[in-house]
């Protein structure tokens, strides 16, 4: 991996008790949708060393001209360094790595299932797609709590009316705590779902991104539908 030096340049919050970190571009930096950097605080950001350094992956597109993270603001070392970094602070980003990038067979549609915070390398791929006008189907399915916990949710629905071939299904486990109306799907994402979602697409690649307990249920779910292990792609997200 390659070592580039950056500055924050700003953040705001895109859900509840959810943060998103602008991040200056280095000029010859390049990846693509889907995958990761560490991010390493200043050594005076945290006292512990294994503290100051974190994986995230990137929001943001290729062709965007600033670097994007997002993470639930958890009550961590790391988590409150970051919060407490000033706009323009320097920092070094370590990457970029990781395989969650889509199949280059576009016939091939692809369904992308995230939990939560696992949103966020799809976003990636969905605002890159959005950009290339990708022929190829994607369909997500983005489980939630509640809407008010759901990250770029407005962004999503926004890009489905712009993307032809894309298709969001986002559903809601916890709508007796939500202070919002939601029209959508609510539950959790079961094989019922999973299949009414996927037919008609043929010979769909499924990308699993979520917490670790969420991406192993998921993966054997697919698995109860029938869907081969070599057509299961997956990212855990530890302490998101």
């Amino acid at each position: 991996m390659n070592a580039y030096e950056t500055r924050l340049e700003g953040r705001e919050e895109v859900a509840e008790g959810t943060t998103a970190f602008h991040f200056g571009k280095p000029r010859d930096f390049s990846f693509k949708p889907g995958q990761a950097v560490d991010v390493v605080l200043p050594a005076a950001a945290g006292t512990d060393p294994q503290g100051i350094r974190h994986a995230f992956s990137l929001v943001s597109g290729p062709f965007e001209d600033h670097l994007t993270i997002a993470t639930r603001m958890r009550d961590s070392a790391f988590k409150g360094a970051l919060k407490a970094l000033a706009i323009g602070s320097t920092v070094t980003l370590d990457g970029p790595f990781g395989a969650l990038t889509l199949h280059n067979n576009r016939a091939r549609p692809a369904v992308l299932i995230a939990g939560g915070i696992g949103i966020t390398p799809f976003m990636s791929i969905l605002r890159q797609a959005a950009r290339d006008h990708l022929p190829q189907r994607l369909v997500l399915l983005y489980s939630n709590r509640r809407p008010e916990d759901a990250a770029f949710l407005a962004e999503l629905q926004e890009l489905e009316q712009r993307l032809e071939n894309f298709r969001l299904v986002a559903t809601m486990t916890r709508m007796d705590q939500s202070t919002r109306t939601w029209a959508g799907e609510t539950g959790v994402i079961d094989p019922a779902l999973v299949n009414r979602v996927a037919n008609g697409l043929p010979q769909p690649i499924c990308y699993l991104a979520g917490p670790p307990r969420m991406v192993e249920a998921m993966h054997k779910l697919l698995n109860l539908a029938g869907v081969d292990d070599d057509d299961i792609r997956s990212e855990d997200f530890y302490g998101y």
